[in-house]
């Protein structure tokens, strides 16, 4: 018995956390790995980014004007050019495009527009947005600018230089045929009255009557 506790005594103690090291050594480098693993590395490429929506294509697509055609050329060439004075003091500003002949273009506020001129049967001229959302239509003595998408006008009373031009000669002329009338009526008045009695040549002789003798 002496013997055999000699023999444990002898024995090299073995330390109790020694397992517990090794074991937790091991946990830290796996957890070591792991984080290396979903680290990118700083060469490593980076991920492509999701395309952005692409946007619609009648957006960025350039709008396609046809070319104009012979009833168009004719109505461009009547149209009223120039700067228009319009109610509350607006204007609108016409001139022709540069880009599309027979095309004009259309400027009132912040709207740019681009139109086609149209003659309609009764001499008027319509100017049709090529967008449809305005028309200006244009007659001898005023335009007018409408919203086709809200119905209302946009302004109205525009006058162009030429059409102050058309609206003078216009009351003028009625002036001038008014006058003519009065001259025409005077005359017809003076012709139709009954003419003067004419003047006696002379007065008449008298003539003495003499008594006859008595007997």
């Amino acid at each position: 018995m002496t013997v055999t506790l000699n023999r444990i005594s002898h024995r090299a103690p073995r330390a109790p956390c020694t397992h517990i090291a090794q074991f937790a050594t091991l946990v830290l480098c796996c957890a070591m790995s792991a984080g290396m693993a979903q680290t990118p590395s700083p060469g490593a490429a980076k991920p492509a980014r999701k395309a952005a929506p692409k946007a619609s294509a009648a957006k960025h697509a350039e709008f396609i004007i046809p070319p104009a055609s012979a009833e168009q050329i004719d109505a461009a060439g009547q149209v009223f050019y120039g700067t228009y004075e319009c109610e509350f003091k607006q204007t609108v500003q016409i001139a022709p495009n540069v880009k599309h002949p027979s095309y004009v273009d259309v400027k009132h506020g912040k709207g740019d527009y681009l139109m086609k001129p149209v003659l309609s049967s009764t001499g008027a001229v319509r100017l049709e947005d090529v967008r449809g959302v305005t028309l200006m239509v244009q007659i001898s003595s005023k335009s007018m600018l409408l919203n086709v998408k809200t119905g209302q006008r946009e302004v109205d009373e525009c006058i162009s230089p030429r059409q102050r031009e058309l609206v003078e000669a216009a009351r003028a002329a009625k002036a001038e045929a008014a006058a003519a009338a009065a001259a025409a009526s005077a005359a017809a008045a003076a012709s139709t009255a009954p003419a003067a009695p004419a003047a006696e040549a002379s007065a008449p002789t008298l003539t003495t009557v003499q008594p006859l003798p008595t007997r």
